[in-house]
């Protein structure tokens, strides 16, 4: 039984995996972090939020420090589907911010004795996989071809 959990993420009961929505890539254990089993991409926060007045004229430009701002991007390895964002410190780690009782969980589904994929209705739908260009697409998470 597979319970959707974000809009790209569910967790498998009968693996205890999580797994994404979109290729169906498994992500790691669901006793623990998702993040573990993502591509992370460790951005510079102005190449976002860009500055507002000349860099150059002021020290100060409404563009977030990268001393003290990153930005965390997490994407599927299978697909390269944008899973999660997070603002962080340099150097912190990536935080957690689901951790489930997969046993309760599981007890849970059992007693209301409805498929949670059909119980839950967002995410992506049966033709996410047509708009995900994991072939050519993932080199720009990875780096590589």
């Amino acid at each position: 039984m597979r319970v959707p959990m974000t809009e790209y993420l569910f967790i498998d009961l009968d693996t205890e995996r999580w797994v994404c929505r979109v290729c169906e890539h498994d992500l790691g254990d669901a006793n623990g972090n998702y993040k573990e089993g993502t591509l992370v991409y460790d951005r510079d926060p102005r190449e976002i939020h860009q500055p507002i007045i000349d860099p150059e004229r002021y020290e100060f430009t409404f563009s977030p420090d990268p001393d003290y701002c990153r930005i965390l991007e997490f994407y599927c390895p299978g697909c390269a589907t944008q899973i999660e964002t997070e603002y962080v410190p340099p150097g912190h780690p990536p935080t957690v911010d689901m951790l489930w009782d997969v046993d309760a969980l599981r007890a849970q589904w059992a007693r209301r004795g409805t498929d949670p994929m059909t119980a839950i209705a967002y995410g992506p739908g049966d033709d996410a996989a047509l708009h995900t260009h994991a072939d050519t697409d993932t080199h720009a998470v990875t780096g590589t071809r």
